[in-house]
């Protein structure tokens, strides 16, 4: 949000505005008649201790003498020794420090300024000093009274000037608590509108505070005691009195009754502008509660208040309009009571009109106006120069016409001090207005060339201040040569100020004005200039901040170059906090590590001279909310309990929801566990119990920040046992031996025993079997196996749970098995069906179950490759397995190799493991397409031929009837030329092609075929001679200076080399060549070449594929 506070400009308005209405002040070095200016209060209390300063302070020309009159008779100063009087003032100063009494000089004082012009008189001061009397003594009896009943502590204050503040605080001077139940009346008394067990004690003390003279006075300590009837012995209840307990009835509900005020109407009278209380207290059990409403009306609005628990109603700056009945109402469960209250407000006199100075010249007419209101209406009546009218000396020249003066043609003599006095029952006003009668030519007060700034589009007040009288006519103009001013856009007002309402750029400038009367003319010039107004233009924005996060309010200004500005930051229009954590910058504000406190409204303050502008934005600290507090358990019962909880602070972020945990202090002490969760609205919850458990409970608070800490436990509750409401689950009997039965479950966890000696019944009969049910009793197990039993039977199996109160409702009952045993027999019947070259269907016969001796869990089909028929070579034997699950009596053999002989076998599978196999069944695989073969390579190019050796496919997949070659030029493009096919007989391993193109590139590809079809093909590429642009690079190259350099040096490096070779051949050694050459002289050890490697290891191959079968 964003505020632009008054300018200069505004500030000057509202000033000149209160100029305007005020009367024409005369210029002191002019003769005038007095005005008081200072003077004390009408009802002055003083401090009896302090000396008593009354002030009275005025103006005039000449300087006015002051008298005193006290009690309507003169007061001469002069023969007091205590009294003395300020030099060149009126104000009374009596020494009461040094010796003096402050009572010695109550009464009322009335000061009187005179000079050569009039006289001007004060208000009646009544002088009165502050009085603090200390309590008397009195003898107080001990309040006994009965819980339940009504009771009122008086106070009775000292009577004191002015009336002290009435508050009650115990032994230890701290306050005592109130509430509903126990307030304190305005009269300062104490009511209980019922008293309970509590409220007894013996240190009830009302003080009574005079701040006038900083006093505290102590009423003796008051002793309350309550009794309750309920646990009095029959020998207290006889010993007690009728007086000393207010009756004997037990504690009883009562309807309200009212303690104050009494009776069912009364009076009240308020005067006009005050503050208006209004107060019930009502008696009652429960605590009755008080509402107040006006009759006939509405309670004003703005300025009606609360206080006291609604006891007390306040309405301030009450008007005639106040006046009605007001009538409250105290309720409880049991009925109400009512009281009325008639207000009516009266009013002291209050000004209308007030009368006001004139200045006339002579010969002129005037009128001086006294108008007040009041309630009842106020008399009017005038004074002159401190005298009644009625017996002043005359003066032609005025006429008095009730609240009116009227003059007519005046002269200097008629310059006189007047004053009205308005005055009914309730008080009086008196104001002073003078008439002076001057003849003077126009003056004006304002400086000469005063400079005006005020900012664009802001009103702009020139100031003419001026005297003359007569009156001055005032006229403006702008420049020293413009125009008079005139027109809508310009406003004049009574004291000379030239307002522009919306100054603009265009209305800097020299600005003159012009005062004229009879008695001459005189001018006086001005200068304004209008500036740019300071504007943010990036304003602070709202922001949300984790807590110890970072966050940065921006404030970026625009401003007139000629303004210097100032840039303030505040916190909830306040300093920000000392605190190095506050960075402010340039144009911003960051706060580090931010915490809950920094919670709040910060505002950009830009001030110049003339402006000021701000902008506001709210920072909201969020967090993770505090922990509920205040756990209470209510509504105890066997199964279910109420939890209730005060949340605690959110932390600026919702609440979502609590989540209540449980703790069982007898079974799992530490250990909290879930109980449920509510949203964050609810502060109760009602909560399944479970028997036997020593249950803690605590709240988590959650909002979207995250969770509170837990709260602190509550008190704890210990639930009754009971029998066991539930049985094991999870009951199941598996035989882990083909002759025994194991039976399990899952335990009941501690607060689910209900009760001490949890215990299972363990039961058991062979199903379909007429048997009696088998049991057994067991604790702290969870298993029990049962020996000697049939193999793979089924059982009816339960468990019960059992504690020292009892059973377990019946558990239900599960089938369980015995142990399994090894399926006993083979799958009969099998059968193969070949589908293609890789896929087989085999089918078998389901074995009988009672042979399977277990849970049937399916078959497993064994095969393995036993020979391919397209090689006379063996294999190491590599079995697989396919499961098929359930009853199931085919299956499908993926993956198979074509031309292959196979073996398989069935086998059933049971929970203990596999049956014997089905004797081996054999099958064959047809042949298949080959795969590609395991090499191709081109050798020996020469100008029109390629030689092509290859090996054949390492999966023949069946017999080879040929291989298949295809190839075709490629020309310099990379397009591809026509394609040639050959057929070459299976037996064949290499090829030479003729008839080639010179200098050409083919591309080969190359594959086997069988009787089924032609396998996957592999690809080669080479060229008959060298490329014809390499060669022409070649000769380019030779051709080249540096290459033919480069050739000369190695020339004659070899020429040097084999220089030196010859001479230590001479010497006897062998040169190194010679030394390669008996190192490798066996050529069958000679490494090949990157290009013969294929061949080399697919020779490697066929030798070792071609072994003997």
């Amino acid at each position: 949000m964003m505020k632009k506070s008054i300018s200069a400009s505004k500030a000057s308005l509202v000033l000149f505005l209160c100029q305007m209405i005020s009367a024409l002040d005369v210029p002191l070095d002019l003769s005038q008649p007095p005005t008081i200016t200072q003077q004390s209060p009408k009802d002055y209390i003083v401090d009896p201790r302090e000396n008593i300063v009354i002030q009275c302070e005025a103006k005039g020309k000449p300087p006015p003498s002051f008298s005193w009159t006290r009690n309507g008779t003169h007061f001469d100063i002069d023969k007091d020794a205590q009294v003395t009087m300020k030099p060149n003032s009126g104000t009374l100063v009596i020494n009461i420090m040094n010796g003096g009494k402050a009572e010695a000089y109550e009464g009322v004082y009335q000061c009187t300024a005179r000079n050569e012009r009039g006289a001007a008189i004060s208000n009646n001061i009544i002088i009165r000093p502050s009085r603090s009397p200390l309590w008397t003594k009195e003898k107080l009896e001990p309040n006994q009274v009965r819980e339940g009943d009504s009771l009122v502590l008086h106070c009775r204050p000292p009577v004191g000037l002015p009336p002290p503040i009435i508050f009650w605080m115990d032994n230890a001077f701290q306050r005592l608590p109130q509430s509903e139940r126990v307030s304190q009346g305005l009269n300062g008394d104490l009511y209980f509108s019922n008293v309970q067990p509590e409220d007894t004690r013996e240190d009830y003390i009302c003080y009574a505070r005079f701040n006038h003279t900083q006093t505290i006075q102590q009423k003796q300590p008051i002793s309350v005691k309550v009794f309750s009837m309920d646990s009095l012995n029959d020998t207290i209840a006889a010993n007690l009195s009728d007086t000393d307990i207010y009756g004997a009835k037990p504690v009883t509900e009562r309807q309200p009754i009212l303690l104050t005020p009494t009776g069912s109407t009364s009076t009240k009278v308020e005067l006009r502008g005050n503050v208006l209380f209004l107060e019930c207290i009502a008696a009652g059990l429960p605590t009755p509660v008080i509402r107040w409403i006006k009759e006939g009306g509405e309670l004003p609005a703005n300025r009606t208040f609360f206080e006291n628990f609604k006891k007390t109603l306040k309405i301030i700056d009450v008007s005639e309009a106040d006046s009605g009945n007001y009538k409250c109402i105290a309720r409880n469960i049991l009925g109400s009571a009512h009281h009325v209250i008639s207000v009516t407000v009266k009013a002291a006199p209050y000004w209308i009109t007030a009368p006001r100075n004139l200045v006339l010249s002579p010969g002129e007419d005037g009128t001086l106006i006294c108008r007040a209101n009041g309630n009842p209406k106020p008399n009017i009546s005038w004074l002159a120069n401190g005298v009644p009218i009625a017996i002043a000396p005359e003066d032609p020249s005025r006429k008095v016409d009730g609240d009116t003066i009227i003059f007519s043609h005046v002269q200097e003599r008629s310059s006189a001090v007047y004053q009205c006095n308005a005055s009914n029952e309730y008080g009086y006003l008196l104001a002073n207005a003078f008439v002076n009668v001057l003849a003077e030519p126009p003056r004006i007060l304002t400086p000469a060339n005063k400079l005006y700034q005020v900012i664009a589009d802001s009103p702009a007040l020139l100031d003419c201040a001026y005297f003359g009288s007569p009156k001055p006519e005032i006229e403006w103009f702008k420049g020293v040569k413009g125009s008079i001013l005139r027109g809508d856009e310009y406003v004049f007002h009574d004291n000379g100020t030239l307002e522009i309402p919306v100054a603009q750029k265009d209305s800097t400038g020299t600005y003159t004005c012009v005062a004229r009367n009879e008695l001459g003319k005189i001018q006086n010039e001005v200068r304004l200039e209008v500036k740019d107004p300071t504007m943010i233009i990036k304003q602070p924005e709202y922001k949300v901040i984790q807590r110890y996060g970072q966050v940065s309010f921006e404030c970026i200004i625009k401003h007139d170059f000629t303004l210097l500005p100032t840039v303030i930051w505040l916190k909830d229009n306040d300093e920000l906090p000392d605190d190095e954590r506050f960075l402010v910058g340039k144009d911003n504000l960051t706060i580090m590590n931010v915490t809950d406190k920094d919670d709040g409204t910060y505002t950009c303050i830009v001030n110049t001279t003339l402006d000021s502008v701000s902008a506001s934005a709210v920072l909201t600290v969020v967090a993770r909310p505090n922990p509920p507090f205040d756990l209470e358990l209510t509504g105890q019962l066997e199964r279910s309990i109420e939890l209730s909880w005060i949340p605690g602070d959110e932390n600026n972020s919702p609440i979502t929801n609590f989540v209540i945990e449980y703790e069982d202090g007898l079974h799992e002490p530490g250990v909290w566990h879930y109980q449920t969760e509510v949203p964050g609205t609810q502060t109760t919850v009602q909560l399944k119990l479970s028997p036997y458990v020593n249950y803690s409970f605590r709240v988590i608070a959650v909002n979207e920040i995250g969770r509170s800490q837990p709260s602190e436990p509550s008190e704890q509750y210990l639930t009754k046992s009971a029998n066991p409401d539930e049985n094991p689950s999870n009951v199941q009997g598996i035989g882990s031996e083909p002759d025994n039965l194991v039976i399990t479950w899952e335990s009941l966890k501690g607060f689910q025993s209900n009760g001490p000696g949890l215990q299972y019944k363990v039961s058991w009969r062979q199903k379909d079997v007429d048997d009696e049910w088998t049991s057994v009793i067991v604790a702290n197990v969870s298993k029990y196996i049962v020996s000697g039993t049939p193999t793979f039977v089924p059982y009816e199996i339960k468990v019960q749970a059992l504690n020292d109160l009892g059973y377990a409702p019946e558990p239900s009952e599960v089938i369980g098995h015995s142990g399994e045993d090894l399926p006993m027999v083979a799958p009969g019947n099998v059968q193969v069906h070949v589908i293609n070259s890789t896929l087989a269907k085999v089918h078998w016969d389901p074995v009988p179950l009672k042979t399977v001796r277990g849970h049937l869990q399916g078959y497993k089909v064994y095969y393995w490759k036993v020979q391919s028929l397209s090689r006379r070579s063996r294999r190491h034997v590599e079995k697989k397995i396919l499961t098929f699950r359930g009853n199931k009596t085919f299956g499908m053999l993926p993956g198979l190799e074509p031309y292959s002989s196979y073996k398989l076998n069935v086998r059933v599978v049971n929970g203990k493991g596999e049956g014997p196999a089905s004797p081996d069944k054999v099958f064959k695989t047809p042949e298949g397409v080959p795969s590609s073969p395991s090499f191709l390579k081109i050798t020996n190019p020469t100008l029109d031929s390629l030689t092509l050796e290859w090996g054949s496919p390492t999966h023949p997949n069946g017999v080879l009837t040929s291989y298949i070659l295809k190839f075709q030029p490629i020309n310099n493009t990379h397009e591809l030329g026509p394609l040639v096919e050959i057929r070459i007989p299976a037996n064949e391993s290499s090829l030479i092609l003729k008839n080639l193109n010179y200098s050409t590139r083919y591309k080969f590809y190359f594959n086997a075929q069988t009787s089924v079809g032609s396998g996957s093909q592999i690809t080669e590429e080479a060229v008959t001679i060298m490329d014809e642009a390499m060669a022409s690079r070649q000769v380019d190259i030779a051709t080249q200076g540096w290459f033919i350099g480069l050739m000369c040096a190695v020339a004659l490096l070899i020429l040097i080399l084999l220089i030196v070779c010859f001479i230590r051949r001479n010497k006897g050694g062998k040169y190194p060549v010679k030394e390669k050459e008996d190192a490798h002289a066996d050529p069958e050890i000679q490494p090949m070449k990157e290009d013969d490697g294929t061949f080399g290891e697919y020779r490697l191959f066929s030798f070792v594929s071609s072994a003997p079968f």
